[in-house]
Formats: C-alpha cells, structure tokens, sequence
C-alpha cells in the first residue's frame, strides 16, 4: 500500500478551519443576545472610566497634562479581556455542545481549532471594539485611531498574549471539564492589577515590579502611557513584550498539547460536560 497520501499530522487545512469559523459565525449572528453582550460591558467601562477622568483632569493638574490615558487603559485593557474571552467562549460553545469529543474524532486537527477560534476572537473584537471606540470620539474626544502605527503594535502584543492566556485555558478545560470553567472568566483579571493597566509600574512594591516586568502587557500599558503624556512612542517595550509574547505563545502551545495528550489518555473529552 503506498503511503504517498499518508496524513503526517503536520497539514493545514484552510477550509476545514473556514469551516469551523463560519460555524462560529452563524452562532454568533443568531443570537442579538450575544452580539449586543459585545458590545455592552466596553460601553459601560468606557464611560464610567472616562466620566472618571473627565472629573479628575478638571480638579489635577497632572491629569490635565494626561489626557485620554484612563480611557486609553480601558480600550487597550477591553483588546486584552475580550481577545481571551472571545476566544474561549467559542471553545465553551463546543463544550456546552458536547461537541468536543466529535470534534476530536473528525479530522480537524488541533492546530486548525486552534486557528479558528483566533480568527473568532479578533471577530467578536471587532464587533464590541469598534462602535466603543467611536463612543469614546464622540463623549470625549479621544481617539483611539489617532495612535497611528503605535496602535498596531499594541493591539499585536495584546492579542498575542489573549490568544497565549486562551489558548492555556482551553488545555486546562480539556483537561478537567468544566469544573475549570470559572478559569475562562476569571484568569484574565490576575493580569489587572500586576500589568499596571491603570498606574505605572513605579507604583508597586519593588520585588512586585520584577514580576510585573515578566508579564508582555505591562509593556504595552507603559507604553500608552509613555505616548500619550510625553508624545514618544517606545520601541523598545514594544519589541520587549514581543519577546515575551513569543514565549509565552510557546508555552502555553506546549501546555495545550501535553493537556490533550492527558485527556485523551484519561478520557476525558467524552466527560467535558461534567
């Protein structure tokens, strides 16, 4: 028998994860429910931030001179949370299903599960991000846009980092089942206070830095902040949390997989419901 056909393991294949994206999408845009979920809880934060804001720039001097980096720290903070959230709903959506098991009996291959449920997640972005940002034009005069070439770069290592959190989640729900499903809701706001979303890192503890410096979105945080009060665009952080980026997207890869490789073994796929 020739083995010329042999599936090695290593083919991609974009229809089949088309396929699951366009089954993302149709769920997606069934539901007002869940499309105006987007769109909702960004709008709150980005107006209660910013009204915030609004208060404290009139009664300081030095927020005066800091225009926009509180509603600067809730949008880039939403590309974050919604990019992670984004993406494991789509993953819970299966699991919710009791679809996982059928899934990982098809010939859809990880690596195009995974792929699909990225694309989703920018998608699902998209849909919540863009109508907030013009929200922020409009209440305050903050444009999100105007940050040009500095927002590629942030909106690349924060995704990079949702998409590396998403990714070691859906592990741990393959895994344990969803007796870990709070860690899809939750895990995300560990980061909140140790990347320095709202303050520089000058204002934690001094041992606490070293571990706020290990995380790729401090660097972006501190690079809004750096661009919006002394108008300098930091490549350095930026290319820095690149590089922790890149790391922990390995990892948490390499995590994903041994996770699989634990549940098949355990059998817990066909259980991921309970």
């Amino acid at each position: 028998m020739s083995n010329a056909n042999a599936d090695t393991g290593f083919e991609f294949s974009f229809n089949r994860t088309a396929a699951m994206v366009r089954r993302y999408w149709y769920l997606l845009i069934s539901s007002w429910p869940r499309l105006l979920d987007l769109v909702y809880w960004p709008t709150v934060q980005m107006l209660m931030w910013g009204f915030l804001q609004l208060y404290v720039s009139q009664n300081s001097g030095y927020f005066a001179g800091a225009a926009g980096t509180f509603i600067g720290a809730v949008l880039l903070w939403d590309i974050l949370f919604r990019g992670q959230i984004g993406f494991s709903i789509s993953f819970l959506e299966e699991m919710w299903a009791r679809n996982l098991g059928n899934l990982m009996m098809s010939p859809l291959r990880p690596v195009e599960f995974i792929s699909a449920l990225m694309i989703m997640s920018i998608v699902r972005l998209a849909i919540g991000m863009i109508p907030v940002s013009l929200l922020a034009i409009a209440f305050f005069g903050f444009n999100l846009w105007s940050l040009g070439l500095a927002l590629v770069a942030f909106f690349i290592n924060l995704i990079l980092t949702s998409w590396s959190i998403g990714i070691f989640v859906a592990g741990l729900l393959l895994r344990n089942g969803m007796g870990a499903e709070s860690m899809a809701w939750t895990i995300m706001f560990l980061f909140l206070p140790l990347t320095c979303v709202y303050y520089p890192v000058a204002v934690l503890p001094h041992w606490l830095q070293y571990v706020s410096w290990c995380l790729p979105p401090t660097y972006v945080f501190e690079g809004m902040r750096a661009l919006l009060i002394e108008h300098v665009f930091r490549t350095d952080l930026m290319l820095a949390a690149l590089g922790f980026n890149v790391v922990l997207f390995a990892a948490a890869s390499f995590g994903f997989v041994k996770l699989l490789e634990s549940a098949r073994v355990q059998g817990s796929l066909l259980q991921a419901g309970e």
